[in-house]
């Protein structure tokens, strides 16, 4: 409980102590100048406040970036599925440079200049529907 008092013309405050007995109570006496002294402490303790801030900031920084690490797009947990895929890619990388050499190999074949006469007959036989008279076309049912 607090009592406001009148002691010499200075106004003053009674304020409860804690006591270090529970069967007593001691009452603490506050003068307008310890009060204001009380109030820049309060207010000096504010600078402190900085540098919390600053820590808290940094480490929640921190924990984002560890989050990231666990279980962002390349973190550990995606780790083993970035594996995977690079097998799968690297197996469909492998065929279509082979098909990209049969390729380049039969352009080369079909070359104006040194056309393969075997490759020439093959073509003609399966894009233009020619055959030679001594052939006979059997037609199978896929």
């Amino acid at each position: 409980m607090t009592v406001s008092q009148e002691i010499n013309g200075n106004s003053s405050i009674v304020v409860p102590r804690k006591p270090s007995d529970p069967c007593t109570l001691s009452l603490q006496k506050f003068d307008t100048y310890d009060s204001v002294r009380l109030m820049r402490r309060k207010l000096s303790d504010v600078s402190f406040l900085k540098p919390r801030l600053t820590q808290s900031a940094a480490l929640a920084v921190l924990l984002v970036m560890g989050g990231f690490a666990v279980a962002g797009p390349s973190g550990l947990l995606a780790w083993s599925e970035n594996l995977r895929l690079l097998d799968k890619r690297e197996t469909q990388l492998a065929m279509l440079e082979a098909e990209r050499d049969a390729l380049a190999n039969k352009v080369e074949l079909l070359d104006p200049s040194s056309a393969d006469p075997d490759m020439v007959g093959e073509l003609l036989r399966s894009q233009l529907n020619v055959v030679h008279p001594d052939e006979v076309v059997i037609t199978l049912d896929e």
